[in-house]
């Protein structure tokens, strides 16, 4: 019988190995998105083009406490993905306090086409479930974007595009700077958390985790017999969760790397990132359950 300690070192290399050939291959994948979509943006930004549409954008977006400019991550994150997104705050004069309020609609309110077919196959409705989070999404930015927006996060920027256009050349150099930067950090997040998530699932250490935060299932309002399919999902991110409820159909195809660590690569508070969503899940899951016991 072979030796439980040689048995574990191989599986921990095996998750290692795995977890960093999948944190390139994932790396490269996005900078397919991140550098067109933030070129993309910088230039539109200094042709003047998105000033243009203020008086279309201003109304819609001084609900959420937003410039105008925050329409253009805001959509592209909501039709296609945070990493999108990222690509195009980078590149636009937005504020720490600005970009927060942006990070915390998009992660309750993210690539809503694909998963909400995701969403629909696991027996939601997913008309339903996209309207609900982004009425969601918008309602948390409301609530806590006083508390960003006229704080000192909100002094570094004007969040209003620059009058003056700088030369083609120096936007391109502002563009590198900026996307170069943004790149390397995205690297180092990417490798840390696959090799990480690719170990423990070598080692099935998910079910021990379940039974860890049981007490918390049954604070946020979950059963705790659907544990393994929460964890997958708070772990990987929805798309991976989804798609272990729908036995990994559509795997090949999905991003497993959690958002809020891009964001944080940004600068921004973790605390914004995470306790607003998840106050709002536990409030949303007991909202659910007693309308359910009122219904029946």
């Amino acid at each position: 019988m072979e030796n439980p300690e040689i048995q574990y070192g191989a599986m921990v290399k095996t998750g290692l190995k795995m977890g960093i050939q999948k944190g390139w291959e994932g790396f490269l994948w996005m900078m397919k998105i991140v550098l067109p979509v933030s070129l993309l943006i910088s230039l539109l930004d200094w042709s003047g083009w998105i000033g243009r549409l203020d008086f279309l954008l201003t109304p819609v977006m001084g609900f959420l406490q937003l410039p105008p400019a925050a329409a253009l991550p805001l959509l592209i994150g909501m039709l296609a993905n945070i990493y999108g997104a990222i690509a195009a705050m980078v590149v636009l004069p937005l504020n720490e306090g600005q970009m927060t309020l942006i990070g915390i609609f998009l992660l309750m309110a993210h690539n809503l086409i694909q998963e909400g077919i995701i969403q629909g196959k696991a027996g939601t409705n997913p008309i339903k479930a996209t309207l609900f989070r982004i009425i969601t999404a918008s309602i948390t930015v409301m609530i806590v974007g006083p508390w960003l927006v006229s704080g000192p996060a909100a002094i570094s920027s004007t969040g209003t595009l620059p009058p003056v256009r700088p030369l083609f050349t120096a936007m391109l150099w502002q563009w590198l700077q900026a996307t170069t930067f943004l790149c390397f950090k995205i690297l180092l997040i990417i490798m840390l958390i696959m090799t990480l998530l690719e170990t423990m699932k070598f080692l099935d250490w998910i079910s021990y985790i379940v039974r860890v935060f049981s007490p918390l299932l049954k604070l946020v309002g979950l059963d705790a017999k659907i544990g393994l399919l929460w964890m997958p999902a708070i772990i990987f991110g929805l798309a991976y969760g989804g798609a272990v409820i729908v036995e990994e159909a559509q795997a090949e195809h999905l991003s497993m790397v959690e958002d809020p660590p891009l964001f944080i690569s940004l600068g921004l508070n973790a605390w914004w990132l995470y306790i607003p969503r998840i106050v709002v899940a536990v409030i949303t899951v007991h909202l659910i359950r007693l309308w359910y016991r009122f219904r029946h």
